[in-house]
């Protein structure tokens, strides 16, 4: 018989190690600066220019694209190539389940990823690191080549729903996982959030490594409060352990 199916959720907190800011949590860009969400809200961002031009700039300033996975993603990734079944359904959009080694067809990515972009007219794609060049070189609101239509990353903003396709297969990972790792996620997103209670529903061990209280909290198996770049490596550890 194989091994049980392993289903990471990771959120915001899974990145911070990596340089990349929790928009959510106690010292959240958003708290910080609530005007910030219109930056990636899609009617402010379709509509004005100045929006957009302000959304480019904080994609350069933020260096996302620079970032490295951290210790918590290279766990992840390790226990994969343990021959534990693994499966990473993410909130983020940096890339760095990926970069630490996930293949990419086992991560689901249901916020987009902000290493490419997508045309809202043509959706034509192309890399982040060409727009971002486009910028720096004095473009303040780079403009598809191919239709000269409306560039944005190809991340969910507010206001868009998230991929159906994507979304579904989350879901069935979801039900069909026997333990299911919340790592570094408020859970208070829906409908991704949601998926924590489906997989608890479904006879899921739920895990949940967050430093504040989730609404998922009661549903859980398991909480782990320590920072998660020790905790998650050493929770992996004990499960890819025969």
């Amino acid at each position: 018989m194989g091994k049980p199916l392993v289903a990471v959720f990771s959120g915001a907190g899974m990145s911070t190690d990596s340089g990349i800011p929790d928009y959510r949590g106690p010292q959240g860009l958003w708290r910080r600066d609530p005007d910030a969400e219109k930056l990636v809200t899609y009617s402010y961002y379709m509509a004005d220019p100045e929006i957009r031009r302000r959304s480019w700039l904080m994609r350069a300033e933020i260096g996302a694209l620079g970032a490295r996975p951290n210790a918590a993603h290279l766990a992840v990734a390790e226990l994969e190539r343990s021959g534990t079944p693994v499966r990473v359904i993410t909130q983020n959009v940096d890339g760095l389940h990926q970069l630490a080694g996930m293949p990419d067809r086992k991560v689901f990515e249901l916020h987009g990823s902000a290493r490419s972009v997508v045309c809202t007219a043509c959706h034509a794609r192309s890399d982040m690191d060409e727009a971002l060049a486009r910028v720096a070189a004095g473009e303040p609101d780079p403009a598809c080549l191919a239709c000269g239509g409306i560039l944005k990353s190809a991340t969910v903003m507010f206001g868009q729903r998230l991929d159906p396709e994507v979304m579904g297969q989350a879901i069935a990972v979801a039900k069909g996982c026997r333990v299911f790792i919340a790592v570094g996620s408020t859970l208070q997103v829906q409908p991704a959030a949601s998926l924590a209670g489906m997989a608890a529903e479904s006879g899921a061990r739920l895990i949940i490594v967050n430093a504040e209280e989730t609404p998922y909290d009661a549903l859980a198996d398991k909480i782990v409060r320590e920072p998660i770049g020790t905790a998650l490596p050493a929770l992996l550890a004990g499960i890819a352990a025969p």
